[in-house]
């Protein structure tokens, strides 16, 4: 291989190629070497980022979930307790209106006895009247009969 002024001017155009290509071709796709570089690196930190706001997030929904849970049992605690309270009310209450029912019903009673007797003393006092009269068989008057009665119904009250 011979030595020529071809192979120096090959030489002298390869070295102002890499000097331009070192001085401004180089500088730009280093550049976009470096911001591609930083985006990716921003992607895997955002990512990154984005696993951890995930895993905050299914926690935080987790907890939520948890409290909403508590919360309703709560609920439904305070519920059975309040259907209880009520329940127990409208027994007493219903025991009471018993209770008055019952009561009634002996007043009740009672006067229908009371009367019943009443009814019974005169009817008595009456007959033994009429008794009366037959022994001494003579009529008494109805003021006479009225008196007796009266003081008859009295005596046996």
């Amino acid at each position: 291989m011979d030595i020529n002024a071809t192979l120096f001017g090959q030489m002298i155009t390869f070295a102002i190629f890499v000097w331009f290509t070192m001085h401004f071709v180089w500088p730009l796709l280093m550049e976009q070497l470096n911001e591609r570089k930083k985006r990716i690196a921003d992607g895997l930190a955002a990512a990154e980022e984005g696993r951890r706001i995930l895993q905050t997030a299914e926690e935080n929904a987790k907890a939520k979930i948890q409290e909403a849970k508590l919360h309703c049992y709560k609920l439904l605690q305070d519920a059975d307790l309040e259907a209880t309270r009520i329940l127990e009310a409208s027994r007493a209450q219903a025991r009471k209106e018993r209770d008055d029912i019952i009561a009634s019903g002996h007043n009740e009673l009672k006067l229908e006895v009371n009367k019943a007797k009443a009814a019974l003393q005169k009817e008595l006092a009456h007959i033994v009247v009429l008794g009366a009269e037959k022994i001494i068989e003579r009529t008494i008057n109805p003021d006479d009969h009225r008196e007796i009665l009266n003081k008859l119904a009295k005596s046996l009250a």
